[in-house]
Protein backbone atom coordinates (compact mmCIF):
# COMPACT_ATOMS: atom_id res chain seq x y z
CA UNK A 1 0.00 0.00 0.00
CA UNK A 2 2.62 2.79 -1.05
CA UNK A 3 3.52 5.04 -3.84
CA UNK A 4 6.81 4.26 -5.87
CA UNK A 5 9.98 5.28 -4.21
CA UNK A 6 10.67 7.86 -6.63
CA UNK A 7 7.45 9.85 -5.67
CA UNK A 8 7.73 12.86 -3.82
CA UNK A 9 6.76 13.01 -0.05
CA UNK A 10 3.74 14.86 1.20
CA UNK A 11 3.59 18.22 1.36
CA UNK A 12 3.64 19.35 5.33
CA UNK A 13 0.86 20.98 6.88
CA UNK A 14 1.71 24.81 7.43
CA UNK A 15 2.76 25.70 10.89
CA UNK A 16 4.13 28.51 13.28
CA UNK A 17 7.50 29.39 11.46
CA UNK A 18 10.11 28.12 14.61
CA UNK A 19 11.99 30.24 17.15
CA UNK A 20 15.14 31.31 18.22
CA UNK A 21 17.96 28.75 17.33
CA UNK A 22 15.54 26.69 15.99
CA UNK A 23 15.44 29.25 12.61
CA UNK A 24 18.65 27.74 11.76
CA UNK A 25 18.15 24.25 11.82
CA UNK A 26 17.44 22.32 8.82
CA UNK A 27 14.14 20.81 8.71
CA UNK A 28 14.22 17.49 7.06
CA UNK A 29 15.25 14.53 9.12
CA UNK A 30 17.94 14.21 6.18
CA UNK A 31 19.73 17.06 6.77
CA UNK A 32 19.22 17.00 10.79
CA UNK A 33 21.13 13.36 10.05
CA UNK A 34 23.90 14.62 8.25
CA UNK A 35 24.13 17.58 11.08
CA UNK A 36 24.57 15.07 13.41
CA UNK A 37 27.56 13.31 12.01
CA UNK A 38 29.33 15.91 10.34
CA UNK A 39 28.98 18.65 13.61
CA UNK A 40 31.25 16.29 15.40
CA UNK A 41 33.28 15.62 12.63
CA UNK A 42 34.07 19.22 11.74
CA UNK A 43 35.02 20.08 15.46
CA UNK A 44 37.69 17.25 15.56
CA UNK A 45 39.48 18.57 12.76
CA UNK A 46 39.05 22.17 13.90
CA UNK A 47 40.74 20.69 17.28
CA UNK A 48 43.05 18.58 15.01
CA UNK A 49 44.00 21.23 12.76
CA UNK A 50 44.12 23.77 16.04
CA UNK A 51 47.10 21.58 17.74
CA UNK A 52 48.50 21.01 14.58
CA UNK A 53 49.71 24.70 13.69
CA UNK A 54 50.10 25.76 17.59
CA UNK A 55 52.40 22.31 17.61
CA UNK A 56 53.59 20.76 14.83
CA UNK A 57 53.68 24.26 12.72
CA UNK A 58 55.15 26.14 14.34
CA UNK A 59 58.02 24.04 15.59
CA UNK A 60 59.22 22.70 12.54
CA UNK A 61 58.97 26.56 11.20
CA UNK A 62 61.29 27.70 14.24
CA UNK A 63 63.60 24.90 13.53
CA UNK A 64 63.32 25.70 9.88
CA UNK A 65 64.11 29.28 10.12
CA UNK A 66 66.61 29.04 12.99
CA UNK A 67 68.95 26.47 10.77
CA UNK A 68 68.66 29.11 7.84
CA UNK A 69 69.58 32.33 10.08
CA UNK A 70 72.52 29.77 11.86
CA UNK A 71 73.85 29.09 8.14
CA UNK A 72 73.30 33.40 7.58
CA UNK A 73 75.01 34.02 10.93
CA UNK A 74 77.97 30.90 10.54
CA UNK A 75 78.88 33.06 6.65
CA UNK A 76 79.14 36.15 7.98
CA UNK A 77 81.22 35.20 11.26
CA UNK A 78 83.73 33.72 8.94
CA UNK A 79 83.30 36.52 6.29
CA UNK A 80 84.28 39.31 9.28
CA UNK A 81 87.18 37.36 10.79
CA UNK A 82 88.86 37.01 6.97
CA UNK A 83 87.74 40.10 5.14
CA UNK A 84 90.39 39.52 2.54
CA UNK A 85 89.72 38.47 -1.57
CA UNK A 86 91.29 35.04 -0.44
CA UNK A 87 89.16 34.62 2.60
CA UNK A 88 85.95 35.63 0.70
CA UNK A 89 86.55 32.73 -2.02
CA UNK A 90 87.09 30.18 0.57
CA UNK A 91 84.32 31.10 2.81
CA UNK A 92 81.98 31.45 -0.62
CA UNK A 93 83.42 27.92 -2.14
CA UNK A 94 82.85 26.05 1.34
CA UNK A 95 79.33 27.64 1.61
CA UNK A 96 78.87 26.42 -1.70
CA UNK A 97 79.83 22.42 -0.93
CA UNK A 98 78.28 22.47 2.96
CA UNK A 99 74.67 24.04 1.97
CA UNK A 100 72.70 25.41 -0.71
CA UNK A 101 72.54 28.50 0.01
CA UNK A 102 74.15 31.16 -2.54
CA UNK A 103 76.05 33.58 -1.44
CA UNK A 104 77.74 36.97 -2.83
CA UNK A 105 79.55 39.59 -1.34
CA UNK A 106 79.11 43.45 -2.63
CA UNK A 107 82.18 45.11 -1.25
CA UNK A 108 81.48 49.22 -0.17
CA UNK A 109 78.10 48.72 -1.01
CA UNK A 110 74.99 49.85 2.33
CA UNK A 111 72.25 48.34 2.91
CA UNK A 112 69.00 50.15 1.92
CA UNK A 113 66.08 51.09 4.51
CA UNK A 114 63.82 48.37 4.96
CA UNK A 115 60.70 49.75 2.25
CA UNK A 116 58.41 47.03 4.09
CA UNK A 117 57.84 45.09 7.33
CA UNK A 118 57.87 41.19 7.41
CA UNK A 119 54.81 39.56 6.86
CA UNK A 120 53.40 36.29 6.64
CA UNK A 121 54.46 33.88 9.13
CA UNK A 122 57.51 32.41 7.13
CA UNK A 123 58.88 35.44 7.31
CA UNK A 124 58.37 36.39 10.73
CA UNK A 125 59.52 33.27 12.13
CA UNK A 126 62.60 34.06 10.02
CA UNK A 127 62.98 37.59 10.79
CA UNK A 128 62.78 36.56 14.49
CA UNK A 129 65.77 33.88 14.14
CA UNK A 130 68.11 36.09 12.23
CA UNK A 131 67.72 38.88 15.19
CA UNK A 132 68.42 36.46 17.67
CA UNK A 133 71.82 35.00 15.69
CA UNK A 134 72.86 37.62 13.35
CA UNK A 135 72.63 41.42 15.80
CA UNK A 136 73.40 42.97 12.64
CA UNK A 137 71.45 44.86 10.26
CA UNK A 138 69.48 43.00 7.69
CA UNK A 139 66.10 43.26 4.87
CA UNK A 140 64.77 40.00 3.51
CA UNK A 141 63.42 40.26 0.01
CA UNK A 142 61.24 37.45 -1.41
CA UNK A 143 60.52 39.36 -4.65
CA UNK A 144 63.91 38.35 -6.02
CA UNK A 145 63.24 35.15 -7.58
CA UNK A 146 60.12 32.88 -7.34
CA UNK A 147 60.80 30.45 -4.19
CA UNK A 148 63.69 31.72 -3.21
CA UNK A 149 64.54 34.08 -0.06
CA UNK A 150 66.92 37.03 -0.32
CA UNK A 151 68.34 37.99 3.24
CA UNK A 152 70.73 40.95 2.86
CA UNK A 153 72.90 41.61 5.66
CA UNK A 154 74.90 44.47 6.58
CA UNK A 155 78.82 44.02 6.91
CA UNK A 156 81.53 46.28 7.98
CA UNK A 157 82.92 46.37 4.81
CA UNK A 158 79.80 45.96 2.32
CA UNK A 159 76.54 43.63 2.30
CA UNK A 160 76.32 40.19 2.21
CA UNK A 161 73.44 38.56 -0.15
CA UNK A 162 72.29 35.13 0.72
CA UNK A 163 69.83 33.50 -1.59
CA UNK A 164 68.00 30.24 0.47
CA UNK A 165 65.35 28.04 -1.25
CA UNK A 166 62.32 28.22 0.17
CA UNK A 167 61.84 24.51 0.50
CA UNK A 168 64.48 24.94 3.80
CA UNK A 169 61.82 27.23 5.35
CA UNK A 170 58.55 24.92 4.60
CA UNK A 171 57.47 21.63 5.06
CA UNK A 172 55.39 19.60 2.82
CA UNK A 173 53.74 18.04 5.55
CA UNK A 174 51.56 21.02 5.60
CA UNK A 175 49.87 20.23 2.67
CA UNK A 176 49.83 16.42 3.11
CA UNK A 177 48.11 17.15 6.63
CA UNK A 178 45.42 19.05 4.83
CA UNK A 179 45.03 17.36 1.81
CA UNK A 180 44.42 14.54 3.85
CA UNK A 181 41.82 16.39 6.52
CA UNK A 182 40.02 17.36 3.41
CA UNK A 183 40.35 13.65 1.93
CA UNK A 184 38.90 12.11 4.59
CA UNK A 185 35.75 14.30 5.56
CA UNK A 186 34.74 14.25 1.82
CA UNK A 187 34.93 10.25 2.25
CA UNK A 188 33.49 10.77 5.32
CA UNK A 189 30.82 12.88 4.23
CA UNK A 190 29.84 10.74 0.71
CA UNK A 191 29.87 7.14 2.70
CA UNK A 192 27.05 9.38 5.71
CA UNK A 193 24.94 10.81 2.81
CA UNK A 194 24.47 6.99 1.12
CA UNK A 195 23.80 5.38 4.19
CA UNK A 196 21.27 8.33 5.29
CA UNK A 197 19.60 8.18 1.77
CA UNK A 198 19.13 4.82 2.52
CA UNK A 199 17.63 5.01 6.35
CA UNK A 200 15.65 7.82 5.20
CA UNK A 201 13.80 6.18 2.09
CA UNK A 202 11.89 3.98 4.17
CA UNK A 203 10.62 6.64 6.58
CA UNK A 204 9.82 8.49 3.31
CA UNK A 205 7.97 5.62 1.81
CA UNK A 206 5.93 4.82 5.26
CA UNK A 207 4.94 9.26 5.53
CA UNK A 208 3.73 8.82 1.59
CA UNK A 209 2.09 5.32 2.17
CA UNK A 210 -0.22 6.93 5.09
CA UNK A 211 -0.90 10.06 3.50
CA UNK A 212 -2.14 8.08 0.32
CA UNK A 213 -4.17 5.81 2.71
CA UNK A 214 -5.30 9.04 4.85
CA UNK A 215 -6.66 10.63 1.10
CA UNK A 216 -8.57 7.54 0.61
CA UNK A 217 -6.27 5.64 -2.12
CA UNK A 218 -5.02 1.97 -2.02
CA UNK A 219 -0.98 1.28 -1.54
CA UNK A 220 -1.73 -2.59 -1.79
CA UNK A 221 2.42 -3.12 -2.44
CA UNK A 222 3.74 -1.27 1.05
CA UNK A 223 6.14 -3.79 3.10
CA UNK A 224 8.03 -2.97 6.15
CA UNK A 225 11.36 -2.36 5.29
CA UNK A 226 14.63 -0.39 6.76
CA UNK A 227 15.97 -0.25 10.10
CA UNK A 228 13.89 -2.21 13.21
CA UNK A 229 12.11 1.38 14.69
CA UNK A 230 11.15 1.87 11.15
CA UNK A 231 9.88 -1.42 10.66
CA UNK A 232 8.10 -1.34 13.41
CA UNK A 233 6.43 1.57 12.72
CA UNK A 234 5.68 0.27 9.24
CA UNK A 235 3.83 -3.12 10.88
CA UNK A 236 1.58 -0.89 13.15
CA UNK A 237 0.38 1.14 10.19
CA UNK A 238 -0.32 -1.95 8.20
CA UNK A 239 -1.82 -3.14 11.28
CA UNK A 240 -4.04 -0.22 11.40
CA UNK A 241 -4.82 -0.26 7.92
CA UNK A 242 -6.09 -3.71 8.35
CA UNK A 243 -8.62 -3.04 11.56
CA UNK A 244 -9.60 -0.08 9.57
CA UNK A 245 -10.80 -1.73 6.46
CA UNK A 246 -11.99 -4.64 8.54
CA UNK A 247 -14.20 -2.49 10.40
CA UNK A 248 -15.52 -0.47 6.95
CA UNK A 249 -15.93 -4.05 5.59
CA UNK A 250 -18.18 -4.97 8.52
CA UNK A 251 -20.30 -2.22 8.84
CA UNK A 252 -20.92 -1.69 5.01
CA UNK A 253 -22.09 -5.92 5.81
CA UNK A 254 -23.88 -5.08 8.67
CA UNK A 255 -25.85 -1.84 7.14
CA UNK A 256 -26.58 -4.03 3.90
CA UNK A 257 -28.75 -6.55 6.61
CA UNK A 258 -30.29 -3.35 8.43
CA UNK A 259 -31.18 -2.00 4.57
CA UNK A 260 -33.04 -5.39 4.41
CA UNK A 261 -34.32 -5.83 7.62
CA UNK A 262 -35.98 -2.18 7.53
CA UNK A 263 -36.97 -2.05 4.08
CA UNK A 264 -39.22 -5.39 4.92
CA UNK A 265 -41.90 -3.83 7.27
CA UNK A 266 -41.83 -0.30 5.58
CA UNK A 267 -43.18 -2.30 2.04
CA UNK A 268 -45.65 -4.05 4.23
CA UNK A 269 -46.72 -0.83 5.91
CA UNK A 270 -47.32 0.77 2.56
CA UNK A 271 -49.16 -2.61 1.24
CA UNK A 272 -51.29 -2.22 4.30
CA UNK A 273 -52.10 1.89 4.02
CA UNK A 274 -52.75 1.28 0.18
CA UNK A 275 -55.75 -1.29 0.96
CA UNK A 276 -56.97 1.49 3.70
CA UNK A 277 -58.06 3.31 0.90
CA UNK A 278 -57.84 7.28 0.79
CA UNK A 279 -58.17 9.76 4.14
CA UNK A 280 -56.49 12.30 5.53
CA UNK A 281 -55.36 10.12 8.37
CA UNK A 282 -53.88 7.09 5.57
CA UNK A 283 -52.19 10.46 3.72
CA UNK A 284 -50.57 11.41 6.65
CA UNK A 285 -49.42 8.15 7.60
CA UNK A 286 -48.05 7.89 3.99
CA UNK A 287 -45.98 10.84 4.11
CA UNK A 288 -44.51 9.72 7.36
CA UNK A 289 -43.72 6.19 5.79
CA UNK A 290 -42.23 8.26 2.70
CA UNK A 291 -40.14 10.57 5.14
CA UNK A 292 -38.91 7.47 6.80
CA UNK A 293 -37.70 5.82 3.63
CA UNK A 294 -35.96 9.09 3.32
CA UNK A 295 -34.24 9.11 6.35
CA UNK A 296 -33.39 5.34 6.64
CA UNK A 297 -31.64 5.71 2.72
CA UNK A 298 -29.91 8.86 3.84
CA UNK A 299 -28.90 7.21 6.86
CA UNK A 300 -27.49 4.14 5.03
CA UNK A 301 -25.62 6.76 2.76
CA UNK A 302 -23.90 8.18 5.59
CA UNK A 303 -22.74 5.09 7.51
CA UNK A 304 -21.89 3.58 4.52
CA UNK A 305 -19.42 5.89 3.47
CA UNK A 306 -17.21 5.32 0.39
CA UNK A 307 -17.62 1.62 1.12
CA UNK A 308 -15.44 -0.15 -0.63
CA UNK A 309 -15.10 1.73 -3.94
CA UNK A 310 -11.28 1.67 -5.02
CA UNK A 311 -9.95 5.54 -5.64
CA UNK A 312 -9.24 5.99 -9.42
CA UNK A 313 -7.68 9.45 -11.72
CA UNK A 314 -10.86 11.08 -12.43
CA UNK A 315 -11.46 14.20 -14.78
CA UNK A 316 -12.64 16.79 -11.88
CA UNK A 317 -14.05 19.24 -14.41
CA UNK A 318 -16.27 16.35 -16.30
CA UNK A 319 -17.46 15.21 -13.08
CA UNK A 320 -18.34 18.56 -11.68
CA UNK A 321 -19.92 19.32 -15.42
CA UNK A 322 -22.11 16.42 -15.39
CA UNK A 323 -23.35 16.98 -11.62
CA UNK A 324 -24.14 20.32 -12.17
CA UNK A 325 -25.60 19.73 -15.72
CA UNK A 326 -28.23 17.28 -13.59
CA UNK A 327 -29.30 19.95 -11.07
CA UNK A 328 -30.41 21.95 -14.13
CA UNK A 329 -32.25 19.47 -15.47
CA UNK A 330 -34.18 19.45 -11.96
CA UNK A 331 -34.81 23.14 -12.77
CA UNK A 332 -32.11 25.22 -10.75
CA UNK A 333 -30.23 28.15 -11.93
CA UNK A 334 -26.49 27.33 -11.58
CA UNK A 335 -23.50 28.49 -13.21
CA UNK A 336 -20.06 26.78 -13.74
CA UNK A 337 -16.87 28.61 -14.32
CA UNK A 338 -13.88 26.17 -14.78
CA UNK A 339 -10.43 26.56 -16.20
CA UNK A 340 -9.79 24.71 -19.91
CA UNK A 341 -7.35 22.71 -18.67
CA UNK A 342 -8.48 19.37 -17.10
CA UNK A 343 -8.10 19.06 -13.50
CA UNK A 344 -7.24 14.98 -12.63
CA UNK A 345 -6.67 13.53 -9.38
CA UNK A 346 -7.41 9.96 -7.88
CA UNK A 347 -11.57 10.02 -6.60
CA UNK A 348 -14.02 7.71 -6.09
CA UNK A 349 -16.22 8.83 -7.92
CA UNK A 350 -19.20 7.79 -7.18
CA UNK A 351 -18.68 8.98 -3.74
CA UNK A 352 -17.26 11.59 -5.19
CA UNK A 353 -20.41 12.30 -7.06
CA UNK A 354 -22.99 11.88 -4.26
CA UNK A 355 -20.67 14.82 -2.37
CA UNK A 356 -21.43 17.29 -5.26
CA UNK A 357 -24.95 16.33 -5.41
CA UNK A 358 -25.66 16.93 -1.66
CA UNK A 359 -23.89 20.08 -1.53
CA UNK A 360 -25.90 21.59 -4.98
CA UNK A 361 -29.22 19.87 -3.47
CA UNK A 362 -28.76 21.73 -0.15
CA UNK A 363 -27.99 25.07 -1.83
CA UNK A 364 -31.01 24.65 -3.98
CA UNK A 365 -33.08 23.74 -0.86
CA UNK A 366 -32.47 27.65 0.41
CA UNK A 367 -31.14 29.64 -2.49
CA UNK A 368 -32.71 30.70 -5.99
CA UNK A 369 -29.33 30.90 -8.11
CA UNK A 370 -26.03 29.17 -7.44
CA UNK A 371 -22.49 29.53 -9.04
CA UNK A 372 -20.21 26.82 -9.05
CA UNK A 373 -16.28 27.39 -9.71
CA UNK A 374 -13.03 25.06 -9.59
CA UNK A 375 -9.22 25.97 -10.04
CA UNK A 376 -6.23 24.97 -8.92
CA UNK A 377 -4.18 26.13 -6.39
CA UNK A 378 -0.38 24.81 -5.81
CA UNK A 379 -0.86 21.31 -4.54
CA UNK A 380 -4.80 21.69 -3.76
CA UNK A 381 -8.08 21.86 -6.16
CA UNK A 382 -10.69 24.33 -5.10
CA UNK A 383 -14.23 23.78 -5.43
CA UNK A 384 -16.44 27.03 -4.96
CA UNK A 385 -20.03 26.63 -4.63
CA UNK A 386 -21.71 30.40 -3.68
CA UNK A 387 -25.74 30.76 -3.31
CA UNK A 388 -27.78 33.74 -2.69
CA UNK A 389 -29.85 32.12 0.04
CA UNK A 390 -29.87 33.33 3.54
CA UNK A 391 -26.66 31.86 4.29
CA UNK A 392 -26.09 29.65 7.81
CA UNK A 393 -25.53 31.83 10.95
CA UNK A 394 -21.67 31.61 11.87
CA UNK A 395 -22.53 29.86 15.48
CA UNK A 396 -24.43 27.33 13.37
CA UNK A 397 -21.58 26.01 11.18
CA UNK A 398 -20.36 23.75 12.76
CA UNK A 399 -23.30 22.55 13.98
CA UNK A 400 -24.90 21.63 10.42
CA UNK A 401 -22.08 19.15 9.66
CA UNK A 402 -23.63 16.84 12.09
CA UNK A 403 -25.86 13.80 11.36
CA UNK A 404 -29.79 14.76 11.51
CA UNK A 405 -28.97 18.34 12.48
CA UNK A 406 -31.47 20.73 10.03
CA UNK A 407 -32.03 24.82 10.38
CA UNK A 408 -35.93 24.66 10.37
CA UNK A 409 -36.74 27.43 7.85
CA UNK A 410 -39.94 27.12 6.07
CA UNK A 411 -38.27 26.87 2.89
CA UNK A 412 -36.05 23.71 4.67
CA UNK A 413 -39.67 22.15 5.72
CA UNK A 414 -41.21 22.54 2.79
CA UNK A 415 -38.51 20.92 0.13
CA UNK A 416 -37.80 18.18 2.95
CA UNK A 417 -34.17 16.88 4.11
CA UNK A 418 -33.27 14.78 7.54
CA UNK A 419 -30.12 16.51 7.86
CA UNK A 420 -27.55 14.50 6.31
CA UNK A 421 -26.37 16.57 3.18
CA UNK A 422 -23.30 18.26 4.61
CA UNK A 423 -22.81 15.04 6.72
CA UNK A 424 -22.51 12.94 4.18
CA UNK A 425 -20.54 15.65 1.67
CA UNK A 426 -18.22 16.08 4.68
CA UNK A 427 -17.53 12.30 5.16
CA UNK A 428 -16.74 11.58 1.76
CA UNK A 429 -14.32 14.92 1.65
CA UNK A 430 -12.36 13.68 4.67
CA UNK A 431 -12.15 10.49 3.08
CA UNK A 432 -10.42 12.38 0.30
CA UNK A 433 -7.92 13.71 2.86
CA UNK A 434 -9.79 17.13 2.17
CA UNK A 435 -11.83 19.55 3.88
CA UNK A 436 -14.85 21.87 3.81
CA UNK A 437 -15.31 24.90 4.82
CA UNK A 438 -18.54 27.41 5.39
CA UNK A 439 -18.29 31.05 5.02
CA UNK A 440 -19.95 34.18 3.04
CA UNK A 441 -20.80 34.19 -0.27
CA UNK A 442 -20.15 37.74 -2.18
CA UNK A 443 -23.51 36.93 -3.44
CA UNK A 444 -25.12 37.38 0.15
CA UNK A 445 -25.47 33.50 1.15
CA UNK A 446 -23.35 30.58 1.88
CA UNK A 447 -20.10 29.91 0.45
CA UNK A 448 -19.02 26.27 0.44
CA UNK A 449 -15.20 25.75 -0.05
CA UNK A 450 -14.12 21.88 -1.06
CA UNK A 451 -10.60 21.78 -0.78
CA UNK A 452 -8.62 18.60 -2.09
CA UNK A 453 -4.82 17.70 -2.34
CA UNK A 454 -3.43 16.87 -5.80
Amino acid sequence: MTAPADTAPPVPAPTAPPSGVKRFLPRTLFARSLLIIVTPVILAQAVATWIFYDRHWETMANRLANAVAGDVAMVAEMLERDPSPEGRQRTVAMTARSTDLLVTVEPGQTLAAPTRKLRGLLETTLGQALDDRLHRPFIINTEVAREWYEIRVQMPDGVLSVMSPERRLFSPTTYIFILWMVGSALVLFAIAIVFMRNQIRPIRRLAIAADSFGKGRDVPNFKPEGALEVRQAASAFLRMRERIQRQITQRTEMLAGVSHDLRTPLTRMKLALDMLGDGPEVEELMTDVAEMETMIEGYLAFARGEGTEAAQPTNLIRLLSEVVDGVRREGAAVGLEVPEEELELPLKPNAFRRCLANLLANARRHADRIWVSAKRRRNLIEIVIDDDGPGIPVPAREEVFKPFVRLETPRNKATGGVGLGLTIARDVVHGHGGDIILSDSPQGGLRVLVRLPV
